[in-house]
Parts: structure tokens; sequence; C-alpha cells
């Protein structure tokens, strides 16, 4: 086992001139791009499947007072109509379950409250609008303002405590010579994944294998035994290929629980897909938030305090907080720091983690807040940064494992042409459009779990690896068959993945950016066993055994491994962070930088060009993790500029439910955009020495634009998204704009 309470050594992943860290292409490409890849509604597995159509509530709390399904029964081609009056019965809704149908208590708008199963998906949608719901409405909450002042302390989560405190805030602050106190708010987010959610169910006698779009496949199956009321061992959950999750699917959703409930019914597989306006509100979403941000600090710019407290909201019975001040605690140097999370309970669809849970959006907030006090103290931002760089935790003390982030601020300055911004906002223009320069800090927590592999040699000569870890388009296919390649000296072309599977040895899957890290471990110490068992069939001495080009070299004698396979050999693998995570703080690190265009002439934001400087341990694959830190800036610019769920707080609606008014940065928004690494090695991290990634890029990439509009405009908005309006508003109210040289006329002044 791989246990990394203590530092890790050196290691065949070491040596130079292997795969890892290289730019290889995915090994799963070729079947994606000839759409020969799997996804959880294409399966064949199953034969004769019929197909099941959600009816959703209509009304934002209440009741079903009745619910008229004779015509949907009578339909043709309708095998079953599913509703709360004859679902089978399920544990209740609690820690770890998630029943379906099970009472006419209606919690949000898109809450399901009928299942059609027919032997086309036509037959069941068109029968599915047959179903006519009666409503006994109330009057419910959708509005976190409005709830705020009654919002309750959060259980602990993970472990962690929502609230932290250390030092006098309110002496600190109040004695701080330069301080700001400041409001930041940001609205509901869809993951807006491509591939919706869907489920094929079916049952084998007792046995139930669900085909389905799921990130964490034991904790699935967990879920699924515990609502379902059935041993956890006569489950298995199949998720070869996911097509996009970004926490979306961390969670069984209701198409799984009601395939199972139907296939179960019938004694047939059934096949369940989400609309994508069902996404939207039957499965999970960011909370919105309200933050408030004071810091304190002297004339030079040295922290004195920081508060950060934040509001978040979810369903009735819903505990999950968004834990927005959490990074607050690792990110600076303060004698006084103060967290705080409040948790207000709204009748809307359930909250959940979405890309980089608490850090995207609470450094959204933080990092516009410590750029305001960089305005105050008239001192550069980076420069304000670095003089607060923390060198054990602000919170706790520990020492941290690394600390890259001045590294990455300042190759980022330099690569961006940092020296070049004019500081005064309103001073730099290109004919109609006000330019502007913006930066911001990153940081994410790098979470190690436990996890289980296998590794194993057929008598092809072919390396397998197994593990029930899931590739959601990170390239976990591809890292994983890297680091089996070096371990064995074998071309890339020489090694099989095999994922997505509870047959498999479990893995706590994709989420927290610990999939690579935790899983990679698992593989390498499961490559080690077998390379042990390899070298002691050989006979020789196993001391300075290296292995390349398909064999081993033991004291100079040469042995091909098909020679010594045989039949076959495996060899099992396990990994666990022990202590590591207790004794010390681990995070992987980032910069922003942000040149942004807004047209004086409508209020428009045009991004021009991007640079994200990272700092995330060994990078496994230089080419998707490029590409995973593009796209998390990506995901960071949409929630600047464009990305928010409308809530109709009359009635807690998801007005603009789908791909068409729900705006996610495309191809148009995203011009000059680049990520660059800098080298870092943490031995407390892993087996591989590297660190998470997939979420890093998002946090504190739109506060880095938000900070280029304030550059451009002299205006500082607090509410993102940053739309066209908000800039208008700024302007027309003049106090700002005059500040900044520009005049409530929308003119700015010369030079």
């Amino acid at each position: 086992m791989i246990d990394m309470s203590k530092p890790i050594g050196p290691t065949p992943l070491d040596r130079p001139g292997g795969l890892l860290g290289q730019p290889i292409n995915r090994v799963d490409g070729p079947l994606k791009v000839t759409g020969r890849a799997t996804y959880a509604y294409e399966y064949r597995e199953p034969q004769n499947a019929v197909y099941g159509f959600l009816v959703v509530s209509t009304i934002g709390k209440g009741r079903i007072s009745a619910i008229d399904t004779t015509a949907a029964e009578k339909a043709p081609g309708v095998l079953l109509v599913m509703t709360h009056l004859n679902a089978p019965k399920q544990a209740p809704r609690g820690q770890g379950t998630v029943p379906q149908l099970a009472s006419d208590r209606v919690q949000f708008q898109g809450q399901p409250v009928a299942l059609v199963v027919a032997d086309t998906f036509e037959a069941a949608r068109a029968a599915a609008y047959l179903i006519k719901p009666a409503y006994d409405a109330e009057q419910g909450a959708h509005d976190l303002a409005a709830r705020r002042a009654g919002a309750a302390t959060p259980k602990p989560r993970n472990g962690t405590s929502p609230d932290s405190s250390k030092g006098d805030i309110d002496a600190a602050f109040a004695g701080a010579p330069v301080k700001i106190d400041v409001t930041y708010t940001t609205p509901p987010q869809s993951h807006a994944m491509m591939e919706p959610h869907a489920t094929i169910a079916q049952w084998d006698g007792d046995q139930l294998t669900l085909y389905t779009a799921n990130q964490m496949l034991p904790r699935g199956t967990q879920t699924v035994a515990d609502t379902l009321q059935i041993p956890k061992d006569n489950i298995r959950l199949v998720s070869r290929y996911v097509g996009g999750g970004f926490g979306g699917k961390l969670q069984v959703q209701p198409d799984g629980i009601l395939a199972a409930l139907a296939s179960r019914q019938l004694k047939r597989p059934v096949k369940v897909a989400l609309t994508r306006p069902q996404v939207f509100a039957a499965t999970t979403h960011r909370s919105d938030t309200i933050q408030r941000l004071r810091l304190g600090a002297d004339h030079e710019g040295k922290l004195q305090v920081v508060a950060h407290e934040s509001w978040s909201d979810n369903t009735p019975g819903v505990d999950d907080f968004e834990t927005a001040a959490m990074a607050t605690r690792n990110i600076y140097a303060t004698p006084a720091l103060m967290t705080a999370h409040r948790l207000a309970t709204l009748d809307l669809p359930v909250s959940a983690a979405m890309r980089a849970p608490g850090e995207a959006v609470g450094l959204l907030a933080l990092e516009c807040a410590m750029d305001e006090l960089a305005v105050a103290l008239n001192m550069d931002p980076i420069e304000l940064r670095i003089k607060n760089d923390a060198q054990t935790d602000p919170a706790e003390g520990k020492p941290f494992t690394t600390r890259t982030l001045v590294p990455c601020l300042q190759k980022g300055a330099e690569l961006f042409g940092w020296n070049k911004r004019n500081a005064q906002p309103g001073a730099v223009r290109d004919g109609e459009w006000l330019v502007g320069m913006g930066m911001s800090a990153a940081i994410r927590g790098n979470p190690m779990q436990e996890a289980k592999a296998s590794a194993a040699f057929g008598r092809d000569g072919i390396l397998t690896i197994r593990s029930s870890m899931t590739d959601i388009g990170t390239g976990t296919y591809t890292i994983l068959a890297q680091i089996g390649a070096d371990m064995f000296g074998l071309p890339i072309e020489r090694v099989r993945v095999e994922l997505g599977d509870t047959k498999f040895p479990p893995s706590p899957g994709s989420g927290g950016s610990f999939g690579a890290n935790s899983t990679g471990s698992a593989v390498y110490d499961a490559c080690m066993n077998l390379r042990q068992a390899l070298v002691q069939k050989t006979g020789l001495n196993s001391d300075g055994a290296v292995f390349e080009r398909g064999q081993i070299t033991v004291a100079g004698k040469n042995v091909p491994l098909e020679t010594l396979v045989g039949d076959g050999m495996s060899a099992d693998g396990s990994a666990t962070p022990g202590s590591s995570r207790k004794d010390y703080v681990q995070q992987s690190y980032g910069g922003h930088f942000a040149e942004v265009g807004v047209s004086e002439v409508t209020g428009e934001i045009r991004l021009r060009r991007m640079l994200g400087v990272f700092a995330a341990g060994r990078i496994l694959n230089a080419k998707t993790a490029r590409s995973q830190a593009i796209g998390g800036m990506t995901f960071g610019v949409g929630a600047a500029l464009m990305e928010e769920i409308h809530v109709d707080k009359r009635d807690g609606w998801f007005l603009n439910n789908n791909l068409a008014e729900y705006h996610v940065a495309a191809n148009a928004d995203i011009p000059m955009m680049d990520a660059v690494f800098v080298t870092e090695t943490d031995d407390r991290s892993s087996a591989m020495k590297s660190k998470g990634l997939g979420e890093l890029g998002i946090c504190g990439a739109g506060a880095a634009v938000a900070n280029a509009v304030y550059n451009a405009t002299g205006i500082r908005i607090r509410d993102y998204p940053l739309t066209l309006d908000k800039v208008l508003n700024g302007w027309a109210k003049g106090d700002e704009g005059q500040r900044s040289g520009i005049s409530p006329s929308l003119s700015p002044s010369p030079g």
C-alpha cells in the first residue's frame, strides 16, 4: 500500500525520458471522435429495453391533490405509469438516500411527480403530456437576500467547521489605517454539461446493473443500495465514459432510481434520460451566494485583518452549503482572520457541488476585494499579494507541503506584460473600446482519497489496468496508461485501461480534483507489486532491476516479459493519504491575468486575452493538463460575464432552463487564452508527486476579468455576472465614472 503519511522517495516514475508528463494524445480519442465511445444511454448489453419519460412539477411548493393518469395508461405502447400512489417503497430521504415519487409533497419546481414507460421513447413522451396533476400550491421562499437574516450555521462539511476565527476581528478592523467593507453576490449556476443525465437499468434476478452517467461509482452504489433497501453487493454501476459532469453527476439522480424501480416491476431493461430543462431543476446546481468581505491593512499594505462571511441556500432537509470562505483560510497571512458560513432554507431545487465548490465563487469575491484594497492603498495588486503571502497556513499554523503562489504571480506578470498596465482606470482606449488589465490569485485544495486498482499481464503481453475510477473528459484513461507504460518500459499502445465499472477495484472517482492522484497512486502500487512478482520469477537478485523495451534487465541479463507472464500474472494495489492531510496543508496555486475591452457605446465587455500560470506538482500529461486549465479558465470567464440561472422569486421557476438562454462561454467569447505551469513536485501529495488540477483553472479566473473591467472603466461591479446593463448603470450613476475620469455621458476623457 502507498501511505502518504511520509514523503515518497525516488520512484521508477522519476526516471528521465519516460512518458509521464509528455503531451501524449488521449488514448480514448479515436473512440470519441468516431462515435464508438459508449455513453450512458447507448449501451447495447441490455436487450429489449423500453423507455421512460419524467413528468415534473409545475409549482414551487405544495402538494399533489390529485393526479389523473387514465389517458396516459391507455395511450399506445404504454407499459407503466408510476406516481407516488403506486411507487414501490423506498427508504426515507436522508443522508445518502434519494427516494423518488415518495409522497404527495412538492418541495421545488421541477421535482419528478410521475414516470411513464412505453415501448418507444416517442410513445412515453407523448403519454407523459397526458398526465394531469392537480396541486394545492403554497407560498414558498425563493429569495436568498430575503432569508439572509434567518440563515443558520450549517453542519460541518467533510469534517471541516463552517466557521473559523483567529484574533480580535472587530478591534483589528477598527484600528486598520486602510480598510474596505464590501459585499459581493454570485447567482445560481448550472453545470450545463454536454451529456444529460441518463440511465439504463437491468435486473437479473436480485442483481441490479445500472448503466449510468455518474462520477463516483462506489458512492453511487451505496446510495442506490440505501435508497432501494437492497444489499450493496447486489448492485453494479457502469459508467465507462461520462460526457462531462463538473459535479453534476456526483450524486445518483432521479433517472437512476426511477429506471431501477420501473425495470424491477416490468422485468425488462428501462432507459431513462432527462431533458435539458429537467437537468436544470431535477438534478443539482450551484447555490447563489452573498459574501461580505472586510479587509484591513497598514499603509505599507500588510494585512491586519481578513473577515469573510458567506450566505448560501438549499432545499429543506439538505444541509450542504457553498464553502465560499474556505480558501480565505489558506491564502494570505494575517494576524486576525475570520470566516463564517450561513445556510438559508429555500424552496428551490437541490444545491450541491459544482466545479471547485467554494473556491470558484469565494475567490470571485475575495480576489476582487483584494483589488479594491490595492486601489485604496495605491499599490500594485501583485505587490499586495506578494507582501501578504503566507508561509504557514494562516488559520491553523500548519506547514504547507509546497508554497508556490508567488512564483506563479511573478511568472504570469512577466509573460503577460503586466508592467505595461496603466493603473489609472479608463486611461487606455482602442477606438470605442476602453481597455483594462486585471489579475487574481488562485488556490485550490489537494485532497487525496483512498483508492484501489489492479494491473495484469495477459498472454498477449498487454498490460491491463482496472479501476472503478471514471473519466469525465479529464484524460484519466491516458494518464493511467502513461503510468503503466513507464512502470514496465512499454509503449503506450501495449497498455489497456478499463475504468468505470464497480466490478473493478474501488476508486473514489472523479471529483474534487483528487482522481488522478488517488487512483494513479493505486495503479503505481499495483504495478510495483507486479514488478516485484516478475523479478522474483526470474530467480535473479532484484536489486537494480530495470524495466525497459518490454524486458527486465537484472545483473546484465535481459529477460523478456512474455517469457515470465505465461498464462497471465496480476497484482493489486492501494493508496491512502494517511496522516498527510492532518499534518500538512496541501494546495495547488495559480495566477490569472486578463485583458478586456469595454465598449463605451454599448457597455459590452469582451475578453481580449487571458493567461493562467499554475503550480500543481508534477504535470502528468502536458497536453491534457493545459486543456484542463484552459477549460477551467473558460468556466471562470463564463461565471464573470454571463452564467446565471434566473429564478422567478414568486414561484421558484428556473426561467432559462436550456442552453439557448443559459449562456455558457462559446468560441466567440474566448479569444487568445493560454495556460503554463511552474515546475514543482510534491513528495507528500501522491506517488506521482502531482497535485489536483481539474478545478484549479476556474479558481479566481472570473475575478481577474472583473478586475480588468474596473481598470478599463472605473466601475466596480459587485454583482455577478458583469453584464452590459450593469456597466451602463455604473456610468449613469456617475460617481465611480467621475473618479476614474469617465463622464456619465459615456465619453472617456482624453488620455
